[in-house]
């Protein structure tokens, strides 16, 4: 009984963890779309066209982030941790819940990079037509759609390889951040939820 018990409290953690992502994907989609979009209608097309490129690298920082935490072993932090390096706690931490970590930086954050990017790119593609007049849209939004696509998905080949020949360089970096971010907001990243005490 106790070890069906014992397997009952990863699987309610899992659900869990899923419905939280299903909820704060669908608000930040949202929220970032509307900023997106509203931003990208005030501005000209070189400045729509740097936002759209800041985007997609967003999308691809966090891929080569949630690759290099699913490469990296913990083993070299344990050995951080016992010479007092801080941050190996922090790397420790990303490394042994590798799974949600990736599927907030890979999923979550990549689709909404990508919807986002798809956005913009609409944005920019009717900026194209009131400024120059094009008679039809339609091969200039295939050219666009396709640059969107193929810098997405080139840059983060690219990063996959960065991730996983640099993965604990990446892990230790990312960190050095949590680490920073939680002395200075005082929020505990590092907070594990007690285990009940069973007679």
């Amino acid at each position: 009984m106790k070890k069906k018990d014992d397997d009952s409290i990863p699987r309610k953690r899992n659900k869990r963890w899923i419905v939280v992502t299903i909820f704060w994907t669908f608000l930040m989609a949202v929220f970032f779309s509307l900023i997106t979009e509203n931003l990208m209608a005030n501005l000209d097309i070189l400045a729509a066209f740097l936002i759209l490129i800041v985007i997609i690298l967003i999308g691809i920082i966090f891929d080569i982030i949630g690759i290099a935490v699913t490469a990296s072993d913990e083993k070299p932090f344990h050995a951080m941790a016992a010479n007092k390096v801080e941050e190996a706690k922090y790397a420790v931490k990303l490394i042994r819940n590798a799974g949600q970590v990736s599927n907030f930086c890979n999923d979550v954050i990549g689709d909404i990079c990508g919807i986002i990017s798809g956005a913009a790119g609409t944005t920019i593609i009717y900026k194209l037509i009131e400024r120059y007049d094009f008679k039809s849209g339609t091969m200039l939004s295939i050219i666009v759609t396709a640059l969107i696509a193929s810098f997405t998905v080139g840059g983060k080949a690219i990063g996959k390889g960065i991730a996983m020949d640099n993965s604990e360089k990446i892990i230790f970096q990312i960190s050095k951040m949590l680490k920073f971010i939680e002395n200075t907001f005082k929020i505990n990243i590092l907070h594990e939820e007690k285990k009940e005490k069973r007679n």
